[in-house]
């Protein structure tokens, strides 16, 4: 599917822009249950209906405060979570709908680099075993063929071949995040999703991965989404942003455009909490604090789930919740009064500018 007019949620209004994922109100609510007969007494809302589509070869990253339900969308799209309500569209296939023969097809071209680089991979396999495996379990290679591709996705994430006999714990965090992603790679996928893939790894190895995987983009043709909440890796890998709150997005649009122009006001309380290396900027700035903490997504505030924290909250935003709109092109929000926050926008571009160095 193309597209050649901001039409879907989220959507770039670039012509023949190719829709990769495409999710429609997706909602993911896990179940609390209590007692020895195991009733159910209320759900935890994960994901609380979210709309956005995701193009071919672009970076989409979603960034929020932990327990916003960033990894949780991101399982759901390769449904290792089953969707509670909703619609998730992989090349037009909805992949909540197919029978389990189908997905385990469409699998490969659907693939995940996990958080913590040591508990996702099996401590009593070799790192050739560990890598080899996709290629075993959907019969993609043989024999010589396979121990050749080992060798050459060891090569691809700047490994070398012979180290494909050792073990997980004889490498540090930062190669066995690489083993990871020649993990994700092997199987030539379309899609991947990074989930937090630099969030356990020294500060000294998150640029290398991220350039790795910048790379492996260019000669594969990678999609990511990559969910982080380091505001500045985001900022260095995403052509557009999503912000999550809660269980909902607060704000999308292209990177340079939220992190120059955010409307939200959470966006915004975000973006000044980022340093800015100017000592005259730095001593003047004025911070936005949100007070309190996130509210449980078992009991989300009604109305806009943001109004208790929110600076600029009005009777309207307790009793009613936002619509997600386009509020110019390209730029998605939910907010009944967008770009009403305070915000300093020297600070703002002190910000932007630090955070793309």
């Amino acid at each position: 599917m193309t597209v050649s007019a901001p039409e879907s949620p989220g959507g770039i209004a670039a012509p023949e822009r190719e829709v990769l994922v495409s999710v429609k109100d997706l909602k993911k609510h896990f179940p609390i249950m209590q007692g020895l007969i195991r009733r159910q007494v209320g759900s935890v809302r994960a994901v609380d209906g979210v709309s956005f589509d995701i193009y071919r070869g672009e970076t989409l990253g979603l960034v929020g405060e932990s327990g916003s339900g960033k990894s949780t969308v991101g399982k759901v799209l390769l449904q290792l979570e089953k969707i509670t309500e909703g619609e998730v569209s992989f090349e037009g296939i909805d992949v909540a709908q197919i029978k389990p023969e189908a997905l385990r097809k469409l699998r490969p071209r659907m693939q995940m680099i996990f958080q913590d680089p040591h508990a996702s991979l099996n401590p009593r396999m070799t790192v050739a075993s560990i890598i080899s495996e996709p290629l075993f379990e959907h019969n993609a290679a043989k024999g010589k063929e396979r121990r050749a591709r080992v060798a050459e996705l060891l090569s691809l994430v700047g490994l070398e071949p012979k180290h494909g006999n050792r073990y997980p714990h004889e490498f540090s965090g930062g190669q066995r995040q690489r083993i990871g992603i020649a993990r994700a790679i092997a199987l030539n996928p379309d899609f991947i999703v990074a989930d937090e893939p630099i969030a356990a790894l020294d500060v000294s190895i998150q640029a290398q991965v991220v350039n790795l995987m910048e790379n492996l983009q260019d000669v594969m043709g990678l999609t990511y989404l990559f969910i982080s909440h380091d505001l500045s890796m985001i900022r260095h890998i995403a052509d557009r942003v999503a912000v999550m709150y809660l269980g909902k997005f607060m704000e999308l649009a292209d990177a340079d455009q939220l992190y120059t122009n955010p409307q939200h006001p959470y966006t915004r309380a975000l973006l000044s909490a980022v340093p800015v290396p100017d000592p005259e900027i730095e001593n003047t700035r004025k911070r936005i604090i949100l007070e309190g903490d996130i509210p449980s997504p078992a009991n989300p505030p009604p109305g806009c789930v943001f109004n208790t924290r929110c600076p600029i909250a009005q009777e309207r935003c307790v009793v009613e919740a936002p619509v997600w709109r386009e509020l110019r092109p390209r730029h998605w929000v939910y907010c009944h009064f967008p770009g009403q926050a305070p915000a300093d926008t020297s600070l703002l571009r002190a910000a932007a500018e630090s955070l793309s160095e």
